[in-house]
């Protein structure tokens, strides 16, 4: 429920920092760009008179941003994704270093190596991956739709009179609201980094593409993914992480337990490489820019890959938590306070659309 809440909330926030990380890009002489929440940080604030602020904060952000790279974007993806090759390979239980270190190959392949074309696969497979597991919840959902609604009241019950286990309400409110920035960055910043890359002449445009992630990543695919669970009596089961999505599945499709296997590995291995770019962003901010500079961190974050894999959930959970949502005390204190440069950038950008100066082209 408090997933709920908290991604319809993140539409705003994400359109905000997504629209911001446009506004206040630098694009360097050989075209590359850079931007993210450092750059509307520093610069937007500087632009209000707040340049010293602006300043503390995007060192803050960058900071606490290497430092969510190497958690929630390396050990965690690492940790969740050899908990679920375990469970149809069980030799890895007790190996799991070797699936570390053919994980570090992997993306050391790529982001020290510059061998693109296993990126290239992971980009092809894992929209096709998405759709099986979206198609799979479907199926499950449809063939239990009478008991949809006391499914919700499941999960609203679960919101308000909670397992003493979480803490009370605030407790589990607190908890969804962690899960939710974990699973859609709302709020965080990192988001922005990726978008402000994007070519567009209307920093507006980019905002609202990004506003659907959220509502597509924690609104639908993590309801659905609850529903299931609730259906296939997997709650109940004392399980955490991805172990009870795959029971839940595996309780009505003997096979799925191997296509979520597959499918975590590549949703892992795609996430690693979006927040190596982050963190290497973020490093390059702080330190300067330059091969071996960028090449110290590449090296950090295939060490953290490995190290993923030889630790259990608990610390990788909680050291995930804290970077990532360290990483939004600084981007929404700027979100805030640059409110007013969006908001006039969006009024500038549907009166062009009504005057007719930006039109839509025929057959686009």
């Amino acid at each position: 429920f408090w997933m709920i809440m908290a991604g319809f909330l993140g539409m705003a926030s994400k359109f905000t920092e997504c629209s911001l990380g446009q506004m206040y890009r630098q694009e360097r002489p050989d075209g590359s760009i850079m931007g993210g929440a450092m750059y509307y940080l520093s610069r937007g604030l500087a632009d209000m008179g707040l340049g010293f602020l602006g300043k503390i904060l995007a060192v803050f952000f960058v900071i606490l941003c290497i430092g969510g790279s190497l958690g929630g974007g390396n050990t965690f993806q690492v940790n969740q994704s050899l908990r679920a090759l375990s469970e149809t390979i069980p030799w890895l239980e007790d190996h799991g270093w070797v699936y570390g270190v053919v994980m570090t190959v992997l993306v050391g392949a790529v982001i020290l190596g510059g061998i693109k074309s296993i990126a290239k696969v992971a980009e092809k497979i894992v929209p096709t991956m998405c759709g099986v597991y979206v198609i799979a919840c479907l199926i499950v959902i449809l063939g239990n739709v009478s008991a949809v609604p006391g499914a919700f009241g499941t999960i609203i019950e679960g919101a308000f009179t909670p397992m003493a286990g979480f803490g009370g309400m605030i407790g589990v409110l607190v908890q969804g609201f962690k899960r939710a920035a974990f699973s859609n960055e709302a709020g965080v910043g990192s988001a922005a980094i990726a978008h402000s890359a994007v070519r567009t002449k209307e920093p507006a445009t980019e905002g609202i593409v990004s506003l659907l992630e959220p509502f597509i990543d924690t609104v639908v695919i993590c309801t659905m993914t609850a529903l299931v669970i609730i259906f296939t009596g997997a709650l109940d089961t004392g399980l955490t992480g991805v172990d009870l999505t795959s029971a839940a599945f595996g309780a009505q499709f003997s096979f799925f337990p191997y296509i979520l296997a597959l499918a975590v590995l590549l949703f892992a291995f795609s996430t690693m490489l979006s927040w190596s770019y982050y963190g290497l962003k973020s490093w390059t901010y702080l330190f300067g820019e330059g091969k071996t500079k960028e090449n110290v961190f590449k090296l950090i974050f295939c060490v953290f890959v490995v190290i993923g894999a030889s630790m259990s959930l608990g610390p990788v959970i909680d050291f995930s938590d804290s970077m990532i949502f360290a990483m939004a005390l600084p981007n929404i204190i700027g979100l805030y306070l640059l409110m007013p440069v969006v908001k006039r950038e969006v009024n500038q950008y549907f009166a062009k659309i009504k005057s007719g100066e930006i039109r839509k082209v025929k057959g686009h």
